[in-house]
Protein backbone atom coordinates (compact mmCIF):
# COMPACT_ATOMS: atom_id res chain seq x y z
CA UNK A 1 0.00 0.00 0.00
CA UNK A 2 2.67 2.50 1.10
CA UNK A 3 4.44 1.97 -2.14
CA UNK A 4 0.87 2.39 -4.19
CA UNK A 5 0.51 5.79 -2.76
CA UNK A 6 4.07 7.02 -2.85
CA UNK A 7 3.91 6.00 -6.71
CA UNK A 8 0.23 7.26 -7.12
CA UNK A 9 1.18 10.88 -5.43
CA UNK A 10 5.04 11.34 -6.21
CA UNK A 11 5.36 14.66 -7.74
CA UNK A 12 3.24 15.97 -4.92
CA UNK A 13 6.70 15.17 -2.93
CA UNK A 14 7.98 18.53 -4.94
CA UNK A 15 6.74 21.18 -2.40
CA UNK A 16 5.78 24.33 -5.72
CA UNK A 17 4.28 21.77 -7.36
CA UNK A 18 2.27 20.54 -3.96
CA UNK A 19 1.26 24.60 -3.44
CA UNK A 20 0.18 24.86 -7.17
CA UNK A 21 -2.06 21.22 -6.91
CA UNK A 22 -3.59 22.57 -4.11
CA UNK A 23 -4.44 25.73 -5.65
CA UNK A 24 -5.78 23.96 -8.56
CA UNK A 25 -8.26 22.05 -6.00
CA UNK A 26 -9.66 25.09 -5.29
CA UNK A 27 -9.90 26.69 -8.87
CA UNK A 28 -11.46 23.47 -9.57
CA UNK A 29 -14.17 23.07 -7.31
CA UNK A 30 -15.19 26.61 -7.59
CA UNK A 31 -15.29 25.66 -11.74
CA UNK A 32 -17.87 22.74 -11.45
CA UNK A 33 -19.93 24.29 -8.59
CA UNK A 34 -20.34 26.95 -11.65
CA UNK A 35 -21.42 23.83 -14.14
CA UNK A 36 -24.74 23.28 -11.49
CA UNK A 37 -25.30 27.06 -10.28
CA UNK A 38 -25.46 28.91 -13.95
CA UNK A 39 -27.90 26.34 -15.73
CA UNK A 40 -29.98 26.00 -13.14
CA UNK A 41 -29.87 30.19 -12.59
CA UNK A 42 -30.22 30.34 -16.65
CA UNK A 43 -33.15 27.74 -16.44
CA UNK A 44 -34.75 29.41 -13.88
CA UNK A 45 -34.81 32.88 -15.81
CA UNK A 46 -36.26 31.69 -19.04
CA UNK A 47 -37.85 28.02 -18.18
CA UNK A 48 -36.28 26.88 -21.55
CA UNK A 49 -33.45 24.24 -21.71
CA UNK A 50 -31.69 26.30 -24.52
CA UNK A 51 -30.95 28.53 -22.31
CA UNK A 52 -28.67 26.02 -20.48
CA UNK A 53 -27.45 24.81 -23.78
CA UNK A 54 -26.49 28.55 -24.55
CA UNK A 55 -24.32 29.36 -21.58
CA UNK A 56 -22.91 26.43 -22.39
CA UNK A 57 -22.25 27.19 -26.22
CA UNK A 58 -20.82 30.12 -25.10
CA UNK A 59 -17.79 28.32 -22.87
CA UNK A 60 -17.06 26.49 -25.73
CA UNK A 61 -16.88 28.15 -27.93
CA UNK A 62 -14.50 30.46 -26.71
CA UNK A 63 -12.40 27.65 -25.70
CA UNK A 64 -12.28 26.82 -29.08
CA UNK A 65 -11.22 29.84 -30.32
CA UNK A 66 -8.60 30.91 -28.09
CA UNK A 67 -6.92 27.88 -26.71
CA UNK A 68 -4.08 28.01 -29.96
CA UNK A 69 -2.88 31.07 -28.58
CA UNK A 70 -3.76 30.30 -25.00
CA UNK A 71 -0.97 28.03 -25.69
CA UNK A 72 1.47 29.97 -27.33
CA UNK A 73 1.20 32.49 -25.08
CA UNK A 74 1.66 30.10 -21.99
CA UNK A 75 4.83 28.95 -23.98
CA UNK A 76 6.32 32.70 -24.24
CA UNK A 77 4.87 34.54 -21.03
CA UNK A 78 5.03 34.11 -17.24
CA UNK A 79 2.98 31.11 -16.67
CA UNK A 80 1.98 32.37 -12.96
CA UNK A 81 1.29 35.72 -14.05
CA UNK A 82 -0.99 34.22 -16.86
CA UNK A 83 -2.92 31.95 -14.41
CA UNK A 84 -3.53 34.80 -12.27
CA UNK A 85 -4.80 37.33 -14.53
CA UNK A 86 -7.01 34.67 -16.10
CA UNK A 87 -8.45 33.37 -12.53
CA UNK A 88 -9.01 37.80 -11.80
CA UNK A 89 -10.87 37.64 -14.80
CA UNK A 90 -13.23 34.57 -13.76
CA UNK A 91 -13.32 35.73 -10.01
CA UNK A 92 -14.85 39.11 -10.97
CA UNK A 93 -17.28 38.20 -13.16
CA UNK A 94 -18.45 35.60 -10.55
CA UNK A 95 -18.68 38.06 -8.08
CA UNK A 96 -20.61 40.79 -10.77
CA UNK A 97 -22.98 37.56 -11.41
CA UNK A 98 -23.97 37.26 -7.59
CA UNK A 99 -24.16 41.02 -7.19
CA UNK A 100 -27.02 41.36 -10.39
CA UNK A 101 -28.82 38.19 -8.54
CA UNK A 102 -29.01 39.81 -4.76
CA UNK A 103 -30.38 42.52 -6.59
CA UNK A 104 -32.85 41.48 -9.04
CA UNK A 105 -31.06 42.75 -12.02
CA UNK A 106 -29.83 39.56 -12.94
CA UNK A 107 -30.30 38.31 -17.22
CA UNK A 108 -29.03 35.96 -19.50
CA UNK A 109 -26.73 38.28 -20.96
CA UNK A 110 -24.98 38.61 -17.84
CA UNK A 111 -24.73 34.35 -17.78
CA UNK A 112 -23.80 34.83 -21.25
CA UNK A 113 -20.99 37.29 -20.30
CA UNK A 114 -20.21 35.33 -17.35
CA UNK A 115 -19.88 32.00 -19.42
CA UNK A 116 -17.69 33.92 -22.12
CA UNK A 117 -15.02 35.07 -19.87
CA UNK A 118 -14.78 32.02 -18.10
CA UNK A 119 -14.03 29.99 -21.61
CA UNK A 120 -11.64 32.73 -22.53
CA UNK A 121 -10.41 32.32 -19.20
CA UNK A 122 -9.71 28.66 -19.56
CA UNK A 123 -7.90 28.27 -22.70
CA UNK A 124 -5.66 30.53 -21.66
CA UNK A 125 -4.77 29.41 -17.93
CA UNK A 126 -5.21 25.44 -18.84
CA UNK A 127 -2.01 25.39 -21.26
CA UNK A 128 -0.27 27.58 -18.65
CA UNK A 129 -1.33 25.21 -15.50
CA UNK A 130 -0.11 22.54 -17.26
CA UNK A 131 2.99 23.80 -18.56
CA UNK A 132 3.60 25.28 -15.12
CA UNK A 133 3.57 21.80 -13.72
CA UNK A 134 5.67 20.12 -16.01
CA UNK A 135 8.63 23.11 -15.13
CA UNK A 136 8.26 22.66 -11.72
CA UNK A 137 8.18 19.02 -11.29
CA UNK A 138 11.40 17.86 -14.24
CA UNK A 139 11.54 15.28 -16.79
CA UNK A 140 11.18 12.19 -14.99
CA UNK A 141 8.19 13.16 -12.85
CA UNK A 142 5.89 15.25 -15.80
CA UNK A 143 3.75 13.05 -16.77
CA UNK A 144 2.61 12.07 -12.95
CA UNK A 145 2.04 15.58 -12.32
CA UNK A 146 -0.40 15.65 -15.34
CA UNK A 147 -2.40 12.76 -14.35
CA UNK A 148 -2.33 13.92 -10.71
CA UNK A 149 -3.32 17.61 -11.83
CA UNK A 150 -5.92 15.39 -13.66
CA UNK A 151 -7.13 13.47 -10.61
CA UNK A 152 -7.74 16.72 -9.40
CA UNK A 153 -9.91 17.76 -11.72
CA UNK A 154 -12.03 14.57 -11.39
CA UNK A 155 -12.58 14.41 -7.58
CA UNK A 156 -13.68 18.39 -8.16
CA UNK A 157 -16.00 16.94 -10.81
CA UNK A 158 -17.76 15.29 -7.68
CA UNK A 159 -17.41 17.57 -4.85
CA UNK A 160 -17.98 20.99 -7.21
CA UNK A 161 -21.83 20.42 -8.20
CA UNK A 162 -22.51 18.45 -4.89
CA UNK A 163 -21.39 22.16 -3.33
CA UNK A 164 -23.37 23.76 -5.71
CA UNK A 165 -26.45 21.91 -5.40
CA UNK A 166 -26.37 22.58 -1.43
CA UNK A 167 -26.06 25.79 -1.76
CA UNK A 168 -29.42 25.94 -4.30
CA UNK A 169 -30.67 24.05 -1.87
CA UNK A 170 -30.35 25.01 1.61
CA UNK A 171 -30.46 29.12 1.51
CA UNK A 172 -33.79 30.88 -0.42
CA UNK A 173 -30.79 33.26 -2.02
CA UNK A 174 -28.67 30.14 -2.11
CA UNK A 175 -27.41 31.13 -6.31
CA UNK A 176 -26.11 34.54 -4.96
CA UNK A 177 -24.14 33.33 -2.16
CA UNK A 178 -22.96 30.36 -4.51
CA UNK A 179 -21.42 32.92 -6.83
CA UNK A 180 -19.54 34.57 -3.84
CA UNK A 181 -18.41 31.41 -2.91
CA UNK A 182 -17.01 30.48 -6.11
CA UNK A 183 -15.34 34.01 -6.64
CA UNK A 184 -13.43 33.26 -2.98
CA UNK A 185 -12.64 29.79 -4.21
CA UNK A 186 -10.53 31.61 -7.08
CA UNK A 187 -9.50 34.39 -4.62
CA UNK A 188 -7.93 31.42 -2.57
CA UNK A 189 -6.31 30.10 -5.66
CA UNK A 190 -4.65 33.21 -7.04
CA UNK A 191 -3.06 33.58 -3.48
CA UNK A 192 -1.82 30.51 -3.51
CA UNK A 193 0.48 31.63 -6.83
CA UNK A 194 2.52 33.67 -4.28
CA UNK A 195 4.69 30.92 -3.04
CA UNK A 196 5.42 29.69 -6.18
CA UNK A 197 9.06 30.73 -7.48
CA UNK A 198 8.99 33.19 -10.57
CA UNK A 199 8.20 31.25 -13.61
CA UNK A 200 10.60 30.63 -16.79
CA UNK A 201 10.18 32.29 -20.03
CA UNK A 202 11.49 30.73 -22.98
CA UNK A 203 14.80 32.29 -24.27
CA UNK A 204 14.19 34.03 -27.38
CA UNK A 205 10.28 33.65 -27.26
CA UNK A 206 10.04 37.81 -27.94
CA UNK A 207 11.86 37.43 -31.22
CA UNK A 208 8.94 35.70 -32.92
CA UNK A 209 5.29 36.49 -33.07
CA UNK A 210 2.65 34.84 -31.40
CA UNK A 211 0.82 33.68 -34.31
CA UNK A 212 4.17 32.16 -35.64
CA UNK A 213 4.35 30.16 -32.60
CA UNK A 214 1.06 28.57 -32.33
CA UNK A 215 1.61 27.62 -36.21
CA UNK A 216 5.05 26.44 -35.24
CA UNK A 217 3.39 24.36 -32.35
CA UNK A 218 0.76 22.71 -35.05
CA UNK A 219 3.57 21.91 -37.33
CA UNK A 220 5.66 20.51 -34.43
CA UNK A 221 2.75 18.17 -33.74
CA UNK A 222 2.16 17.55 -37.19
CA UNK A 223 5.37 16.49 -37.52
CA UNK A 224 5.78 14.30 -35.37
CA UNK A 225 3.96 10.53 -36.16
CA UNK A 226 4.21 9.61 -32.51
CA UNK A 227 2.71 12.57 -31.16
CA UNK A 228 0.32 12.92 -33.78
CA UNK A 229 -1.32 9.81 -33.16
CA UNK A 230 -1.48 10.18 -29.38
CA UNK A 231 -3.15 13.60 -29.94
CA UNK A 232 -5.63 12.36 -32.56
CA UNK A 233 -6.76 9.64 -30.51
CA UNK A 234 -7.05 11.64 -26.99
CA UNK A 235 -8.79 14.35 -29.53
CA UNK A 236 -11.54 12.29 -31.35
CA UNK A 237 -12.25 9.98 -28.49
CA UNK A 238 -13.42 13.08 -26.31
CA UNK A 239 -15.15 14.78 -28.69
CA UNK A 240 -17.30 11.81 -29.91
CA UNK A 241 -17.22 9.49 -26.40
CA UNK A 242 -17.30 11.87 -23.79
CA UNK A 243 -21.00 13.55 -25.03
CA UNK A 244 -22.61 10.83 -24.11
CA UNK A 245 -23.45 12.13 -20.85
CA UNK A 246 -25.83 14.14 -23.00
CA UNK A 247 -27.94 11.35 -23.73
CA UNK A 248 -28.94 10.09 -20.27
CA UNK A 249 -31.42 12.31 -19.16
CA UNK A 250 -33.15 11.08 -22.63
CA UNK A 251 -32.23 7.16 -22.28
CA UNK A 252 -32.80 7.20 -18.46
CA UNK A 253 -36.67 8.40 -19.38
CA UNK A 254 -37.63 7.36 -22.68
CA UNK A 255 -35.45 4.09 -22.61
CA UNK A 256 -35.89 3.18 -19.08
CA UNK A 257 -39.40 4.46 -17.85
CA UNK A 258 -37.43 6.16 -15.48
CA UNK A 259 -37.91 10.34 -14.54
CA UNK A 260 -35.43 12.52 -16.33
CA UNK A 261 -34.06 13.29 -12.84
CA UNK A 262 -32.42 10.32 -11.81
CA UNK A 263 -29.78 11.02 -14.28
CA UNK A 264 -27.97 12.64 -11.55
CA UNK A 265 -27.19 9.81 -10.31
CA UNK A 266 -25.75 8.06 -12.91
CA UNK A 267 -23.42 11.41 -13.33
CA UNK A 268 -22.62 10.90 -10.09
CA UNK A 269 -21.84 7.31 -10.16
CA UNK A 270 -19.57 7.83 -13.52
CA UNK A 271 -17.73 10.57 -11.53
CA UNK A 272 -16.71 8.15 -8.64
CA UNK A 273 -15.70 5.46 -11.32
CA UNK A 274 -13.32 8.41 -13.13
CA UNK A 275 -11.99 9.26 -9.51
CA UNK A 276 -11.05 6.15 -8.41
CA UNK A 277 -9.72 4.81 -12.24
CA UNK A 278 -7.37 7.78 -12.16
CA UNK A 279 -5.58 7.05 -8.88
CA UNK A 280 -4.91 3.11 -10.19
CA UNK A 281 -3.51 4.58 -13.65
CA UNK A 282 -1.65 7.76 -12.29
CA UNK A 283 1.45 5.70 -11.16
CA UNK A 284 1.52 4.09 -14.61
CA UNK A 285 1.79 7.64 -15.97
CA UNK A 286 5.42 7.67 -16.20
CA UNK A 287 5.77 3.98 -17.35
CA UNK A 288 6.84 2.85 -21.02
CA UNK A 289 3.80 0.97 -21.52
CA UNK A 290 1.74 3.99 -20.60
CA UNK A 291 0.58 4.70 -24.49
CA UNK A 292 -0.29 1.35 -25.15
CA UNK A 293 -2.67 1.32 -22.08
CA UNK A 294 -3.64 4.39 -22.93
CA UNK A 295 -5.36 2.98 -26.08
CA UNK A 296 -6.47 -0.25 -24.30
CA UNK A 297 -8.66 2.48 -22.00
CA UNK A 298 -9.90 4.02 -24.94
CA UNK A 299 -11.27 0.43 -26.68
CA UNK A 300 -12.34 -0.21 -23.18
CA UNK A 301 -14.40 2.93 -22.81
CA UNK A 302 -16.01 2.49 -26.55
CA UNK A 303 -17.17 -1.51 -25.49
CA UNK A 304 -18.55 -0.26 -22.40
CA UNK A 305 -20.67 2.40 -23.95
CA UNK A 306 -22.10 -0.21 -26.64
CA UNK A 307 -22.79 -2.53 -23.76
CA UNK A 308 -24.82 0.25 -21.64
CA UNK A 309 -26.82 1.05 -24.84
CA UNK A 310 -28.46 -2.32 -23.79
CA UNK A 311 -29.20 -1.56 -20.22
CA UNK A 312 -32.63 -3.76 -19.30
CA UNK A 313 -33.15 -1.65 -16.17
CA UNK A 314 -32.35 1.16 -14.05
CA UNK A 315 -30.39 -0.36 -11.77
CA UNK A 316 -28.22 -1.89 -14.68
CA UNK A 317 -26.75 0.96 -16.42
CA UNK A 318 -25.93 2.50 -12.60
CA UNK A 319 -23.51 -0.26 -12.39
CA UNK A 320 -22.57 -0.22 -16.17
CA UNK A 321 -21.64 3.78 -16.06
CA UNK A 322 -19.68 3.26 -12.94
CA UNK A 323 -17.05 1.40 -15.71
CA UNK A 324 -17.82 3.92 -18.21
CA UNK A 325 -16.53 6.99 -15.62
CA UNK A 326 -13.82 4.66 -14.68
CA UNK A 327 -12.77 4.03 -18.45
CA UNK A 328 -13.01 7.43 -19.77
CA UNK A 329 -11.99 9.39 -16.96
CA UNK A 330 -8.60 6.81 -16.80
CA UNK A 331 -7.79 7.49 -20.76
CA UNK A 332 -8.35 11.32 -20.00
CA UNK A 333 -5.44 11.03 -17.05
CA UNK A 334 -3.46 8.78 -18.96
CA UNK A 335 -3.75 10.80 -22.24
CA UNK A 336 -2.56 13.95 -21.05
CA UNK A 337 0.31 12.25 -19.15
CA UNK A 338 1.57 10.33 -22.18
CA UNK A 339 0.90 13.75 -24.48
CA UNK A 340 3.10 15.53 -22.35
CA UNK A 341 5.87 12.77 -22.35
CA UNK A 342 5.84 13.17 -26.10
CA UNK A 343 6.38 16.56 -25.97
CA UNK A 344 9.40 19.05 -25.48
CA UNK A 345 9.32 21.17 -22.73
CA UNK A 346 9.42 24.53 -24.94
CA UNK A 347 5.73 23.48 -26.85
CA UNK A 348 4.28 21.92 -23.93
CA UNK A 349 1.69 24.73 -23.55
CA UNK A 350 1.41 25.10 -27.29
CA UNK A 351 0.34 20.75 -27.58
CA UNK A 352 -2.11 21.34 -24.26
CA UNK A 353 -3.71 23.98 -25.72
CA UNK A 354 -4.63 21.80 -28.72
CA UNK A 355 -5.83 19.11 -26.53
CA UNK A 356 -8.27 21.78 -24.73
CA UNK A 357 -10.12 21.85 -28.31
CA UNK A 358 -11.53 18.61 -27.76
CA UNK A 359 -13.24 19.80 -24.59
CA UNK A 360 -14.39 22.70 -26.86
CA UNK A 361 -15.29 20.46 -29.31
CA UNK A 362 -17.02 18.25 -26.78
CA UNK A 363 -19.54 21.12 -26.09
CA UNK A 364 -20.13 21.87 -29.61
CA UNK A 365 -21.17 18.55 -31.15
CA UNK A 366 -23.68 17.71 -28.37
CA UNK A 367 -26.18 19.78 -30.48
CA UNK A 368 -25.92 17.71 -33.04
CA UNK A 369 -25.77 13.99 -31.20
CA UNK A 370 -28.87 15.18 -29.59
CA UNK A 371 -31.02 15.76 -32.65
CA UNK A 372 -29.90 12.46 -34.01
CA UNK A 373 -30.78 11.30 -30.44
CA UNK A 374 -34.25 12.86 -31.50
CA UNK A 375 -34.29 10.82 -34.66
CA UNK A 376 -33.38 7.29 -34.14
CA UNK A 377 -33.30 6.97 -30.30
CA UNK A 378 -30.43 7.19 -26.61
CA UNK A 379 -30.09 3.70 -27.13
CA UNK A 380 -29.13 3.73 -31.39
CA UNK A 381 -27.51 6.77 -30.73
CA UNK A 382 -25.18 5.35 -27.24
CA UNK A 383 -24.20 2.32 -29.04
CA UNK A 384 -23.19 4.26 -32.50
CA UNK A 385 -21.09 6.61 -30.05
CA UNK A 386 -19.24 3.63 -28.38
CA UNK A 387 -19.25 1.99 -31.94
CA UNK A 388 -17.32 4.98 -33.13
CA UNK A 389 -14.70 4.83 -30.37
CA UNK A 390 -13.72 1.48 -30.79
CA UNK A 391 -13.12 2.24 -34.10
CA UNK A 392 -11.13 5.49 -33.59
CA UNK A 393 -9.22 3.04 -30.45
CA UNK A 394 -7.95 0.70 -33.26
CA UNK A 395 -7.19 2.74 -35.80
CA UNK A 396 -4.87 5.49 -33.97
CA UNK A 397 -3.36 2.48 -31.56
CA UNK A 398 0.07 3.82 -30.63
CA UNK A 399 2.84 2.04 -32.78
CA UNK A 400 4.81 -0.84 -31.50
CA UNK A 401 7.09 -1.28 -29.84
CA UNK A 402 6.14 2.15 -27.77
CA UNK A 403 9.37 3.43 -25.77
CA UNK A 404 8.73 7.27 -23.86
CA UNK A 405 11.26 9.61 -25.83
CA UNK A 406 10.29 13.07 -26.39
CA UNK A 407 10.23 13.83 -30.14
CA UNK A 408 13.29 15.44 -31.76
CA UNK A 409 12.41 18.70 -34.01
CA UNK A 410 11.94 18.77 -37.09
CA UNK A 411 15.34 20.22 -39.17
CA UNK A 412 14.09 23.68 -40.96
Amino acid sequence: MAGFIKGTFAALAVRPFRILWLGSVLAFVGFFMSTVVQSVVAFDLTGENRAVGLVTFAQGLMMFTFAPLGGALSDRLPKRRVIAICQLATMASFFAISWAIATGRIQMMYLVVGSLIMGASFAFLGPARQSLAVELVGEKLRGNAVALTQIANNGCRVLGPALGGAFLAWFSDGAAIAYVVMGLFYLSSILSLILLPKSKVREGARNQHVLADMLDGMRYVRDHRKLRRLMLLFTLVIMIGFPHVTLLPGLVENELGTPAAQSGTLWAVSAFGALAASLVVARKADSDNAPKLFSRLALGFGAALVVTATSPSFSTIVLLMVFVGALSGSFQVLGGAVIVRFTEPRYVGRVMSLTMLSFAGFGLVGLPIGLLADAVGERATFATLGAAVCLIALAFRPPSPDPISPPQPSLP
